[in-house]
């Protein structure tokens, strides 16, 4: 798998395509391809060794079939809209290529995302003799290894997981997003979620909340969402009690949300305007600024980890596993942000991982089901070091 094709051209594309290309000894052949050209000459042009680009509309089947051919690909990594996911998928098999991406699919006039359609494609790569790999950036991705390392190493049974996000940093605009506008509103304002007792249970959006001291960061207000790696936790990690994800928000992003929702600028469904039928979201994206352009004067830190409870020779144990990723830091080593990077740098290792044949398999998996331990290695060489800690009692009650 030392061939690959990178569809997406934005943040989190950038940064996958630099870290690739300075493994020259491991992919022999990259080539980013997106549906805006220019995105991937200018990504191009800044890599440390040659990369192709190439034009594709990947909501296209035969469009992605037909470039995989053509650049004779072996593995492709899918930094696109995970409306697209799918789509790529289909291309893959048709091709004969492995597939990694970073978030599952949602089909895109519904505010819903799971698993369930991209594991309904297990059989078919299975016989195909393909590997898919989903959810392989951070949250999803290091979370799912953190708790799979933990499991292995810390623990012989998990009961409790928390999973705090924390972006401290500060771009300096009065609203903006850290990743495409649509997904981040439309994951950002759905009801929460959580497992307790073998069922997940629905809050409010952003309802539920708590004040968590992040490591090199200080305390946070975090709110309790529905994240989709514990969608394929609590199918993976046996013994789960409860799993909740929390993520932090200023109370000026939410006063902008509110008010953008007040005035339904959040809405997915079609209105008529002027003749013609719009998103407002896909309006509202349009006049955000682009996140890949936050890039250069951010400043401040991102905490994000896995507060984990179980049991281990019959005692209580808590391990706490995280990274702090600098935004400054990020953009020094591949001109993105943190949020980019967390992301895209997992996503090179998982390729890493899949190309040298350290994971492989035949069917579709996610980043919990194989061997946590390389990875975890990666991270601290490629930019993404962990701390874990062992506190006495509860961090979130």
């Amino acid at each position: 798998m030392n061939n690959l094709l990178i569809i997406g051209a934005g943040g989190v594309g950038n940064v996958v395509v630099k870290k690739c290309a300075r493994a020259r000894d491991i992919f022999s052949k990259i080539t980013l391809a997106s549906r805006t050209l220019s995105k991937c000459e200018k990504i191009a042009s800044e890599a440390d060794s040659p990369v192709e680009v190439a034009q594709v509309d990947a909501d296209d089947p035969a469009q992605v079939e037909s470039l995989i051919r053509k650049t004779g690909a072996d593995l492709v990594i899918n930094v696109a809209l995970p409306y697209q996911d799918l789509s790529i998928m289909d291309g893959c098999l048709a091709a004969g290529a492995h597939y990694l991406d970073t978030a599952n699919y949602e089909p895109p006039d519904e505010a819903r995302f799971c698993y369930k359609w991209q594991w309904d494609y297990s059989g078919r790569f299975e016989k195909a003799g393909l590997m898919a790999l989903l959810g392989c950036g951070f949250d999803p991705g290091v979370t799912n290894i953190f708790c799979a390392w933990a499991l292995k190493h810390h623990f012989d049974e998990i009961h409790y997981i928390d999973i705090v996000d924390c972006n401290a940093g500060d771009h300096g605009h009065p609203f903006a997003t850290n990743f495409n506008p649509e997904i981040n509103i439309r994951e950002v304002s759905a009801k929460g979620r959580y497992y307790e007792g073998g069922q997940w249970k629905e809050t409010e959006p952003l309802a539920v909340h708590r004040t968590f001291d992040f490591p090199e960061v200080g305390p946070k207000e975090m709110y309790l969402m529905y994240h989709e790696e514990m969608e394929s936790l609590a199918r993976h990690i046996p013994g789960i009690k409860r799993m909740r994800f929390w993520m932090t928000f200023s109370e000026n992003y939410l006063t902008h949300l509110r008010v953008l929702e007040n005035v339904g600028m959040t809405r997915i469904d079609p209105v008529l305007f002027e003749g013609r039928q719009i998103v407002p979201l896909q309006f509202l994206k349009a006049l955000l600024p682009e996140p890949s352009s936050l890039a250069a004067g951010y400043k401040g830190k991102t905490c994000i980890g896995c507060i984990i409870e179980g049991v281990k020779d019959n005692k209580r144990k808590n391990v706490f596993i995280y990274n702090v990723c600098d935004h400054q830091d990020a953009f020094a080593d591949t001109g993105g942000q943190a949020i980019s990077y967390t992301t895209g740098v997992p996503t090179m290792i998982g390729a890493k991982l899949m190309a040298t044949g350290v994971w492989q398999g035949k069917g579709v998996f996610n980043v919990e089901q194989l061997n946590p331990d390389p990875f975890m290695e990666n991270l601290n060489v490629l930019g993404l070091p962990w701390q874990v800690v062992f506190p006495d009692t509860h961090l979130v009650d």
